[in-house]
C-alpha cells in the first residue's frame, strides 16, 4: 500500500503554529499486557543506585529528585510513583527537573524510538518487501502485533505505521531483515545510542522485548526521542493516530486493509484518557520486567517539552499517562521559573566543548548506574488548540540549540 492510500488521521487544529517539536509512544491494551501475554507487573521497588551517571549534570546523578524551584514556580505535581522521570525543553535541551535521571531501568517497546532513529534513514520508505517465514520467527511470544503475514508485501511506509501505531514487533522484525538482520540491527542501534551519548542504554534486541540486560534510562530516552523529531518521517509516524494497514491479499481479489490506532492514550483518549493538549507524538511501551514507560512532546505556545516517566508503582493502567500529563502541566507552568538542573547533551559528533571528563560507556556492566545520553533537537509539529497537526516537512526548520552556560554542568 502506497504513502498516498495509507489513511492517516490527525487531530485538527483551528490554527498551525509552525515550530521544531517531537514525541514518542507505545500503547497497550487495557490491561496492560506485558512482553509475554501475562498482565504486565511491575518490578520489585528496588532502590536506585547511591551514584550514577553525571552526563548531563552532577545533580542528575544523584538519586531522588532534583529541581531548583526560582520564585513564583509552582510545586512538583504531588504522587508521582514513576521509578525515574524527566521534564525537558525540547528546542534548548535544559533539563526542568528529574528523578533518578541515570537509574538504567527495562525500557519496554519505548527502545523501538531508538530502533526507528537508526534504521528510519537506510530504508526507502517506498521500498517493497515480500515476508518470509524466516523473518517472523524470532517474534517472541506474547509480543505486540500488527499483523504481518508471510508471503504478502509490505512497503517500509506500511511497516513503519505498524512500528509506532501498534508497537508491532513482527514489523520490527521485518525491518530488521531488510536492515541486513536484527544482529547487525542492534549493532546498529547500539553504536547510535554511543554517538547520540545514549550510554545508559544497552540494546539486545531491536523491539524491546523484555531480556534482563536490556536498559535504558529516563534521561537517554528523552535524548533518542529529541534525535528523532528532527527527522520528518519518524515525526509523521509517530504523529499519526490512525492508519489503514495492508491485510490479505486473495488471489484475483483487491487486497484487503484494516484500520490501527496508535496506542499513545494521550493522543487518542483511548481507555478513559483525555487527549493532553498540544500533544504531538512519540513512544509508550509496557512489559513485565518494564511496567509501563512513555515519553512524550506536546507544544503549547512556543513553548515545547519532552517528558518521560518509567514503570509508576501506584495507579492503574492509565497511571504512566496521567503522571505524564501532569509533569507537561508542570513544565509549561513553570517554564522561566527554574533553574535547570541538567541538560540534554549533544551527540559526540557535534560536542566540541569540553566541560567536563568525556562520558565513559557502561556498556558490558550490569543493569546498575548507567551513563548518559546526548540527542538532537526540535520537533517539525505544530500544535494548536490542544490539538495535533501534521505540517509538511518543509514547513519546519529543525533548530539545534544547546543549553548557555553547558560547561558549568558536570560531565562525567
Amino acid at each position: 500500500m502506497s504513502a498516498k492510500k495509507t489513511a492517516l488521521t490527525v487531530l485538527s487544529a483551528a490554527l498551525l503554529i509552525p515550530s521544531v517539536l517531537g514525541v514518542p509512544a507505545h500503547a497497550v491494551p487495557a490491561p496492560p499486557a506485558d512482553g509475554k501475554g501475562g498482565l504486565a507487573k511491575a518490578p520489585s521497588a528496588a532502590a536506585p543506585p547511591a551514584s550514577m551517571s553525571t552526563v548531563g549534570g552532577s545533580l542528575l546523578g544523584q538519586p531522588g529528585t532534583q529541581v531548583s524551584l526560582l520564585p513564583g514556580a509552582p510545586s512538583l505535581p504531588a504522587n508521582l510513583s514513576g521509578r525515574s522521570w524527566v521534564v525537558a525543553d525540547a528546542d534548548s535541551g535544559e533539563i526542568l527537573a528529574a528523578h533518578n535521571a541515570h537509574w538504567r531501568l527495562p525500557p519496554a517497546s519505548t527502545m523501538k524510538m531508538l530502533f526507528a532513529d537508526t534504521v528510519l534513514p537506510n530504508l526507502p520508505k517506498d521500498r517493497v518487501h515480500k515476508v518470509t517465514e524466516e523473518e517472523l520467527s524470532g517474534v517472541g511470544s506474547g509480543s505486540s502485533l500488527v499483523g504481518v503475514k508471510e508471503d504478502h508485501e509490505y512497503s517500509v511506509h506500511d511497516l513503519w505505521l505498524g512500528v509506532f501505531l501498534m508497537s508491532g514487533n513482527d514489523a520490527v522484525h521485518v525491518l530488521s531483515a531488510m536492515n541486513g538482520g536484527v544482529e547487525k540491527t542492534v549493532k546498529d542501534m547500539q553504536a547510535h545510542a554511543e554517538e547520540l551519548q545514549a550510554l545508559d542504554t544497552h540494546v539486545v534486541s531491536p523491539d524491546g522485548y523484555d531480556s534482563p540486560e536490556q536498559v535504558s534510562s529516563a534521561y537517554d530516552l528523552t535524548l533518542i526521542a529529541r534525535s528523532g523529531l528532527q527527522k520528518q518521517d519518524f515525526r509523521e509516524y509517530c504523529g499519526t493516530a490512525n492508519a489503514d494497514f495492508p491485510g490479505k491479499q486473495g488471489a484475483g481479489k483487491a487486497r484487503e486493509s484494516f484500520g490501527i490506532q496508535n496506542t499513545n492514550r494521550l493522543m487518542t483518549g483511548a481507555h478513559g484518557m483525555a487527549p493532553y493538549k498540544g500533544i504531538a507524538g512519540v513512544k509508550n511501551g509496557t512489559t513485565t520486567m518494564a511496567g509501563s514507560t512513555f515519553t512524550g512532546v506536546a507544544q503549547q505556545g512556543s513553548r515545547k517539552l519532552l517528558v518521560t516517566v518509567m514503570n509508576p508503582s501506584t495507579g492503574g493502567g492509565n497511571a504512566v499517562y496521567e503522571q505524564t500529563s501532569a509533569l507537561f502541566d508542570w513544565g509549561f507552568a513553570a517554564a522561566g521559573k527554574v533553574k535547570p538542573v541538567g541538560e540534554l547533551v549533544p551527540p559526540k559528533s557535534e560536542d566540541t566543548s569540553s566541560y567536563g571528563s568525556p562520558a565513559q560507556s557502561h556498556e558490558g556492566g550490569p543493569a546498575a548506574a548507567g551513563a548518559g545520553a546526548g540527542g538532537g533537537v526540535g520537533t517539525a509539529l505544530g500544535v494548536a488548540g490542544g490539538a495535533l497537526v501534521l505540517l509538511a516537512g518543509g514547513a519546519f526548520v529543525v533548530n539545534r540549540r544547546w543549553p548557555r552556560g553547558r560547561r558549568g554542568m558536570g560531565h562525567g
